[in-house]
């Protein structure tokens, strides 16, 4: 693959954009922001919007021919036309300035600023910012010059990360913390070797799994693509998968932007 996806400054270029826009999401976590419901009934504040605003405005700048379909502005009907699936060059950015907003107003500091970059139909590049513990996520795609993913806190050097083998006890299973199906989840896991569970909130859990933390992430409810592309794109890079129930891999430019039910989970055997 060539292009941004494994451009080094641009990778250096977006660490500090979701950086930015998670010292302004910090600003408003300090003083509680108000919120008022979208037309899913989902919430949107203040913070929400102004992430979106500083990466927009930068993705603008540092690549003005690709195109963004962000999660607010999907909401408010303004959505850009992102070219043909079936082209291979076809290049977009999904952005969630704010993954994890009920994560945000309860406090917790599971919520995440998330960009991603699809090439065709799938994620190649993805950062994920956890403004409250200052860590980056960054993982690249690439098949020729191999894939990359690391895991960043506060200045210190990024190190590599890797998802693991699931072990031979079973799986440390992460279930959505505010969107759960327990029902379908516990029906799913009736089916595997579980060790134990954690519930977390937001792409976080993607990425946990990328890190070695945890092994399996099954999802049973509705989420968007750009809910998933960055963390997709960090798991994968840290030999992960995404998969829909039938075992094909999660694909992105699909119409309306939204997902089936997925499984994500780390390295194979």
């Amino acid at each position: 693959m060539t292009g941004p996806a494994q451009d080094d400054e641009l990778i250096a270029e977006l660490r500090r954009v979701v950086q930015d826009a998670g010292r302004a999401i910090m600003e408003y976590y300090m003083t509680g922001p108000a919120v008022r419901a979208k037309e899913d009934r989902s919430p949107v504040t203040a913070a929400d919007e102004r992430a979106e605003r500083i990466i927009l405005a930068a993705l603008r700048t540092l690549t003005p021919e690709t195109p963004v379909v962000s999660e607010e502005a999907a909401a408010a009907g303004h959505l850009p036309d992102i070219g043909d699936a079936a082209d291979p060059k076809r290049r977009f950015w999904l952005v969630d300035p704010l993954d994890g907003t009920r994560e945000f107003l309860s406090g917790n500091g599971e919520f995440t600023v998330n960009i991603g970059l699809i090439e065709g139909i799938r994620p190649v590049l993805g950062i994920v910012h956890v403004p409250v513990r200052n860590v980056t996520y960054v993982g690249t795609c690439d098949g020729a010059d191999g894939s990359r993913a690391t895991r960043q806190e506060d200045d210190h050097m990024p190190e590599p990360i890797a998802a693991r083998v699931q072990p031979p006890d079973g799986a440390i299973v992460l279930a959505s913390r505010s969107h759960g199906n327990d029902a379908a989840l516990d029906a799913y896991l009736a089916t595997q070797r579980v060790a134990g569970r954690i519930k977390a909130g937001s792409s976080l859990k993607f990425c946990l799994i990328a890190e070695g933390v945890a092994d399996l992430y099954p999802r049973f409810g509705r989420t968007m693509e750009w809910d998933t592309a960055a963390a997709h794109a960090v798991l994968a890079a840290a030999g992960g998968v995404v998969q829909t129930l039938d075992g094909q891999e999660l694909t992105y430019g699909k119409p309306g932007f939204e997902n089936p039910h997925f499984i994500a989970r780390g390295r194979s055997r």
